[in-house]
């Protein structure tokens, strides 16, 4: 009987334990410390996801940024508005621009003693003010979001039932247009920007402290409580790599540069293999963002159709060769744009000129690329020597050493030598290089010498 009464203590021991356990009030905690862009988007929708999976009691967001792309932020804010779980933010420094929007979406706003929120005027790449159609889109957007958290009833003096917004729309419109006046601040004339104390003062701050505990125990009145963060994943961390601006110019080189040396290569070997690898690592992260559309990476691929069409099957450059150039190009930087089937509504100015930049920087170094190429394909001592078969390769020749009796013969361009097409030489065709320069088709030429299994012409005059 002792036994069995000591087994049901520790039983009740082991159940009361496990009751306090589960009623510790678990905070799921997200940093937001860069620019607004895919990856913080990115971080927020992998944190709200985990949260409601480990089915936290709140959410609490540290931030410092000085913001970042309409797109995302707008994206962001929605989430938030949208969580099950209520969602709290510690402003640690900055909530600037697009961060305060995300900021006024959250439940509560907490913020550092020597932190600041506001100062969300649309700016382009150049930090200069964008056209009013923006700032209007940012005016109603902002607004909107302070109006969301609805307003609080109070009675007056006189018994006067009165409803006060909890988050005055006007004071979150003040930080993007100038010409709203706020009478219970100073130095109205600006976009307005607040301080700690004067966010607590006109409601958009529910508390200062100096850190995340403070603003749990003294802020949410929780002394005993659980904590997780969200960690970015490697993939993450890689994802982060190949958004990255830099490398997106790096594999838009190696994709056109690639596929160029394939084309003018026999068979098919690195060259295509690292151009398909270089566009799958380039599309594959922004299609999982919602970048890249479908529509658009079609476009990319028709255009390197037209263009492999343009060189193998057509004499001449025109209207496939350009329409190639202008689908391939046009797909690498649509696929950078976040745009709808063309449509650029919420789209910044700065995220525009971004990606052309990114796309003109790639296309100019495939150019760079690919003309260092063609002067040491094949050379002697070169690195990319074996790229091209010279005579001296051990198995086979693929080019009959017959060729080299050409020299001194005299033909026609058959197609445009840029540098390399087709020539007819006693009725026969044969691939060929124009020593210098290019070579219009028809023009007469001349063999002046067989290298590296070509045979090199120059334009003559019959």
């Amino acid at each position: 009987m002792k036994k069995t009464l000591t087994l049901l203590f520790l039983i009740l021991v082991g159940c009361i334990q496990l009751i306090a356990d589960n009623n510790t009030p678990l905070i799921y905690k997200i940093n937001i410390k860069q620019e607004i862009g895919p990856v913080t988007w990115q971080y927020l929708q992998n944190g709200l996801h985990l949260a409601e999976k480990e089915k936290a009691d709140y959410i609490l967001i540290e931030m410092n940024t000085y913001g970042g792309n309409v797109v995302e932020a707008d994206s962001m804010r929605t989430a938030i508005l949208n969580s099950k779980i209520p969602v709290y933010v510690f402003i640690n420094n900055n909530a600037a621009s697009a961060g305060a929007l995300i900021a006024i979406a959250c439940d509560k706003i907490f913020m550092r003693n020597s932190a600041n929120i506001g100062a969300a005027t649309v700016v382009d790449a150049l930090g200069e003010k964008a056209p009013d159609k923006y700032q209007s889109y940012m005016r109603s957007l902002i607004r909107s979001t302070a109006e969301s958290h609805g307003k609080d009833t109070l009675i007056s003096q006189s018994n006067d039932t009165i409803l006060k917004w909890k988050r005055d729309p006007r004071i979150a419109e003040a930080m993007v247009d100038e010409r709203v006046v706020i009478p219970i601040l100073t130095d109205t004339t600006k976009v307005l920007t607040l301080t700690a104390n004067e966010a607590v003062s006109v409601g958009y701050c529910d508390g200062i402290a100096e850190n995340i505990s403070e603003v749990i125990v003294k802020h949410m009145n929780i002394e005993d409580y659980e904590i997780h963060t969200y960690n970015p994943t490697i993939f993450d961390y890689i994802k982060n790599i190949l958004t990255n601006g830099i490398v997106q110019s790096i594999l838009i080189m190696i994709i056109i540069g690639g596929i160029y040396i394939e084309l003018k290569t026999p068979g098919i070997g690195l060259p295509i293999a690292m151009a398909i690898t270089a566009a799958l690592l380039y599309f594959t992260p922004l299609y999982m963002d919602g970048y890249a559309q479908n529509w658009e990476i079609i476009i990319f691929v028709i255009g390197l159709i037209l263009i492999a069409f343009e060189i193998f099957v057509i004499p001449g450059f025109g209207v496939a060769g350009i329409s190639g150039i202008v689908l391939t190009i046009a797909g690498l930087f649509l696929s950078l744009v976040g745009n709808v089937d063309f449509d650029f509504t919420g789209v910044s100015s700065d995220q525009t000129l971004k990606s052309l930049v990114t796309v003109i920087v790639g296309v100019f170094m495939s150019f760079i690329l690919i003309i260092t190429l063609i002067s040491r394909i094949g050379k002697e001592g070169s690195l990319f020597r074996n790229i091209a078969l010279t005579s001296d390769q051990e198995g086979f020749i693929s080019v009959p050493e017959e060729q080299k009796l050409m020299i001194g013969k005299i033909g026609h361009a058959a197609t445009v030598l840029r540098p390399s097409g087709k020539v007819i030489i006693d009725g026969e065709y044969y691939d060929a290089v124009a020593n210098q320069g290019f070579i219009e088709s028809g023009k007469n030429i001349k063999v002046i010498k067989y290298e590296s299994s070509q045979l090199y012409v120059v334009e003559i005059k019959v």
